[in-house]
């Protein structure tokens, strides 16, 4: 199958099946929702969702983080991965935002890049989910299931964004960035991926190579 029919008939499927996709993650501001994305790197939102309440509680705003010490922050951050450098970008980052952008996170990515602890991933997913943006945010679930699924060969991250968001209409991006996700987080893992039930068996490149091999 041509890539060209692979995406709509993979999008077609999760529209149908998963029509309203949403983060894991936990949050009930902007702000927050930007450090959860900051500390789930290399981490699982499991566990940032585990230890965001009592932070949230703690620092509900930007200028209430602003104002704290890396001290007062990486109890709260201690277990998850990366505490230290995560709990200084936090901190930076809501002094930042206090001192450049009136305590509002900007909606802009190159701004939000600006940000300490913020590369293009975690600005891409701000953009999205909260300012519905057409960009699709490419982290190690997305990059592997797009070169598995065969939408993609890119080799970086950046190479695998232009090609998803060359073949996906803008106003399905930010919802196809959520299925991507959740899908390499529930049926395509990383390790063993439940191919023999997987929906998507059907356009998967991986799943015809497997095949064409054992015929």
């Amino acid at each position: 199958m041509l890539r060209k029919s692979r995406y709509p008939a993979i999008l077609g499927w999760f529209e149908k099946n998963q029509p309203m996709p949403q983060t894991e993650l936990h949050y009930d501001s902007t702000f927050h929702l930007l450090i959860a994305v900051i500390l789930s790197a290399q981490c699982t939102d499991r566990r940032v969702n585990m230890v965001t309440p009592e932070l949230f509680r703690r620092f509900p705003d930007p200028e209430s983080l602003a104002a704290s010490s890396f001290e007062e922050v990486f109890p709260f951050v201690k277990s998850i991965s990366y505490p230290n450098s995560k709990a200084s970008h936090i901190i930076e980052m809501a002094r930042k935002l206090v001192s450049d952008f009136g305590s509002e996170v900007p909606s802009d990515i190159d701004a939000l890049m600006t940000l300490p602890g913020v590369g293009r991933k975690t600005a891409n997913v701000i953009a999205s989910v909260v300012y519905d943006k057409p960009v699709i945010a490419v982290d190690t679930h997305v990059f592997r299931v797009s070169h598995r699924l065969g939408l993609s060969d890119g080799k970086t991250v950046e190479a695998v964004e232009k090609d998803l968001e060359a073949h996906i209409p803008p106003e399905l991006r930010p919802k196809a960035h959520h299925w991507l996700i959740l899908h390499g987080r529930y049926v395509c893992t990383a390790r063993k991926p439940a191919c023999g039930t997987c929906p998507l068996q059907d356009w998967c490149r991986d799943y015809e190579k497997a095949n064409r091999k054992t015929t």
